[in-house]
Formats: C-alpha cells, sequence, structure tokens
C-alpha cells in the first residue's frame, strides 16, 4: 500500500509512454516520507469509451489508494504531488483530475509471493 491506478482516455499511449509515467510517478512517491517504495504500486489502464465536458476530449484521472489514518493536509498534499507530476507529463490533455479513497486497514487483505 499505496496504490496508484491512473485511467486515461484511449489513444493517449500512442502520444505519451504510460510506462514511463507510471516510473516517473513512483519516483515522485516513493521519495514522499509517507511511502515505503516496496509497498507502492502504480498501474495505469486506457479507458475505450467516455465522454467528458471539456475539449480537448481527453483525460487522466488517478485514484490513490491509503490506508486510513493520514491526516487531510498529507492526503490533500499527496494529491498535488500527483497531479503536478502528470500535469507535466501530460501538458495537454484536456482533464487530469486525482482522488484519494481511504481503505480501512482491518478489512485489506493481500498476499505477497516471497
Amino acid at each position: 500500500m499505496p496504490h496508484v491506478t491512473l485511467e486515461f482516455s484511449e489513444g493517449l499511449e500512442l502520444i505519451h509512454d504510460f510506462q514511463v509515467i507510471c516510473n516517473d510517478l513512483f519516483t515522485v512517491l516513493a521519495a514522499h516520507e509517507e511511502f515505503d517504495a516496496d509497498a507502492l504500486k502504480i498501474r495505469a489502464t486506457p479507458v475505450a469509451f467516455y465522454r467528458i465536458g471539456t475539449d480537448p476530449q481527453t483525460f487522466v484521472h488517478a485514484t490513490l489508494l491509503l490506508m486510513q489514518g493520514r491526516s487531510e493536509t498529507t492526503r490533500a498534499a499527496l494529491n498535488a504531488l500527483i497531479l503536478d507530476a502528470l500535469a507535466s507529463a501530460l501538458p495537454g490533455v484536456g482533464s487530469i483530475t486525482v482522488q484519494e479513497v481511504e481503505m480501512n486497514r482491518t478489512t485489506y487483505a493481500k498476499r505477497l509471493s516471497r
């Protein structure tokens, strides 16, 4: 934990290298005091069907999944960090949004292969 999922309008991957964007976002977040790089996961998925209210008709939406317990100030700072990294990497995208979701530590389950 944490996880960052990027959803983006299909076709942007033809213009932008989303593996590089994932790597750069990983580097930025792994350097933050809130995160343990070993637990950080970043994924990106194109969305084929969409309609947004702004032009150009392109978007990236990041969801930051965090364990509960961080302050609102910390969550807002992390969202801003992600937004800044994405805006820098994707200057021509019509809409870039970030949302954090707090996960319940008690009910979260995972298995790691070691």
